[in-house]
């Protein structure tokens, strides 16, 4: 599930590494790619029957700008306290509320950036921009720790 605000900079790059993702590999049938944007407890229902999330967005941590970033289980909440944005605000809330109904996934990666910019703007931060293979390639990596193939597409 790729988050972020895409008219925010680097705000959106969790929906850019998604984008980026799914343009470089095939993913199994079992496996829902998910533009989250901020789209906050809209999410509430992708997440019914789900056991495992990766969660792709931008993360601040007071690390350098570009900083990958990988967050599992109780340290997505707490990492999320420092709110950069509302759909931030709309993760906790997600997650919170999911738990309440019962339909926490029972593994929850987050694999982020730090930021560098959260101006108005499409582009992404040089330094943003330049770590976003790394990002992606850490998001399949964990995806094959899982056991699920995600395979180049021939271009």
């Amino acid at each position: 599930m790729g988050l972020g605000n895409i008219l925010l900079r680097d705000e959106g790059l969790g929906v850019r590494a998604l984008e980026r993702l799914t343009a470089r590999y095939h993913l199994p049938a079992e496996v829902q790619a998910i533009d989250g944007g901020v789209m906050g407890l809209d999410l509430l229902p992708y997440l019914e029957g789900v056991t495992d999330l990766l969660i792709l967005d931008a993360v601040q941590t007071g690390e350098p700008p570009g900083t990958l970033v990988r967050l599992e289980g109780e340290a997505i909440p707490a990492a999320l306290s420092l709110k950069m944005s509302m759909h931030q605000i709309g993760l906790q809330e997600l997650l919170a509320v999911s738990r309440f109904q019962g339909h926490l996934p029972a593994r929850i990666v987050l694999w982020g950036m730090e930021p560098a910019s959260m101006e108005p703007g499409l582009d992404l931060s040089p330094p943003v921009a330049a770590q976003l293979d790394a990002l992606v390639e850490a998001a399949v990596q964990e995806l094959r720790d899982w056991g699920i193939a995600a395979t180049p597409l021939n271009r």
